[in-house]
């Protein structure tokens, strides 16, 4: 097939075909998603259009990366600009100013003394890096036997072979396995289904303070960090108590372990701080982010740590070997421009306040659905990034057997709007610039969309 013929078939949206559906892959199930295939053209602000025309209200920020929305002229005129400079850079032999500039605005925006930058191009990436950071700083540092890595079910840390280990998810790891070993996984902080059959806040958080039972049971001299989201995506937006992440700090103190944040889609800005882990008050060893930091204007992600831990990775070259890690096109300087643009763009537009603004009315949105129809029973979330449960029964906490949010999410992309939907629930993460007027119209939609879905239910006889 020629390049003008398949531009052809994209301008004219005749996608269906076989001949043209079988080139790509999705990350969705082929032939299921060829039956109603989604692809889009162009987008601007808070909003996509796709091949034919179709309107489509983002409140996903594409995959929590569209922070400073589409279009954005202040990054692609950095990007522009960078292009004329210097696009690339030899990472084996140094780095470029525009990596440094980034690695320190990075150095002043983190809590603590978090300072030391690792660039990389995507989330899995930084978070294999950690994973290899904590092997090896263990090494560095007299205790080599620590190598294990605990961290959550339900979590999502990565594709790559290390990340995926550390990630909980039966569903993405099964058709994989074997995962590599030493990794360890507890349950999460879900508060509105407590695994442990208690309720907050007289459970004594078993969740976080388990962990420490986990690493006496396996030994403390073999474990090396304990890896989490300080809000789990793929678990339903999973917002652990205040308690939670501070006992974790405390707990890989007293037993020489890092404790490393997955803040791939809590960083930057998303819930209405810089990091979650000022939002939760608790500075990390590590810190990796990804998605928002470029806008998803250029591949970018950074692992960042703190200074101690980056001491122990210096030194003579005969005694130290340093980090050891790299990837062609980590520190680029179009994607490095393209992250100091987008920071700066928060900064100077005060993003993260319109982010705890439009999160309080993003919450109050919710909770007008929720008391409007019976079938909400958890709302999830910190700015913007929230998350509604539903459940068949409130009083029992019954979920619906036959993915009710699904029909909710796929009912809201019929109406033009983008959102996460999972079998049990549907979550928000619009970009940092949304507005109160498009906030508003991100919940009608779902309001619509949940309505119908209820009445053709009630019309079927369907629970």
């Amino acid at each position: 097939m020629s390049t003008a013929t398949t531009i052809d078939l994209i301008a004219e949206a005749q996608v269906t075909e076989e001949r043209f559906l079988r080139q790509i892959f999705v990350r969705d199930q082929m032939a299921e998603w060829s039956k109603h295939p989604l692809i889009m053209a162009r987008a601007d602000g808070v909003h996509y259009w796709d091949v034919q025309g179709r309107r489509y209200l983002d409140a996903l920020s594409g995959i929590y990366v569209a922070s400073v929305g589409h279009n954005n002229r202040r990054v692609i005129e950095a990007i522009r600009r960078q292009l004329d400079v210097l696009h690339f850079s030899p990472p084996m032999h140094g780095t470029n100013p525009v990596a440094v500039q980034l690695a320190n605005l990075l150095a002043e925006l983190t809590p603590g003394d978090l300072s030391t930058v690792k660039f990389q191009c995507g989330g899995s990436e930084v978070t294999e890096a950690a994973i290899k950071l904590a092997r090896q700083y263990h090494r560095l540092t007299g205790s080599p036997g620590k190598y294990k890595i605990i961290s959550r079910y339900q979590s999502w840390h990565g594709s790559t072979l290390a990340s995926l280990s550390a990630s909980g998810l039966k569903s993405r790891k099964t058709v994989n396995e074997p995962m590599a070993p030493g990794f360890l996984h507890v349950f999460p902080p879900t508060c509105y289904r407590c695994p442990f059959g208690k309720t907050y806040p007289d459970c004594g958080v078993t969740c976080a303070t388990i962990v420490e039972q986990v690493i006496a049971m396996e030994d403390p001299a073999t474990v090396a960090a304990v890896m989490v989201e300080p809000i789990g995506h793929t678990g339903g937006v999973i917002d652990p108590p205040d308690e939670y992440l501070p006992i974790l700090r405390e707990i890989c103190d007293r037993q020489n372990i890092l404790l490393i944040f997955d803040e791939i889609i809590t960083g930057v800005g998303r819930t209405g701080r810089m990091f979650a882990a000022e939002t939760f008050g608790v500075v990390p060893d590590v810190l990796c982010t990804a998605k928002g930091l470029s806008g998803g204007y250029a591949p970018l992600s950074a692992m960042i740590c703190r200074r101690p831990i980056a001491d122990a990775f210096w030194g003579p070259i005969e005694e130290n070997p340093g980090f050891v890690e790299g990837h062609t096109f980590e520190g680029n300087p179009i994607s490095c421009a393209a992250g100091i643009a987008v920071l700066r763009e928060i900064l100077e537009r005060d993003l993260l306040a319109n982010a705890r603004l439009q999160g309080e009315r993003l919450r109050a949105g919710f909770e007008g659905l929720a008391a409007k129809y019976g079938v909400i029973g958890d709302i999830r979330g910190k700015g913007l990034f929230q998350a509604v449960e539903f459940v068949e029964d409130r009083a029992t906490r019954q979920p619906f057997a036959d993915g009710f949010g699904v029909k909710v999410g796929r009912r809201a992309l019929d109406h033009g709007l983008l959102c996460r939907f999972d079998p049990n629930w549907i979550a928000f993460g619009p970009p940092l610039i949304s507005t109160a007027e498009q906030i508003d119209e991100m919940v009608a939609i779902l309001d619509q969309s949940l309505g119908e879905v209820l009445d053709e239910c009630a019309a079927t006889g369907a629970p």
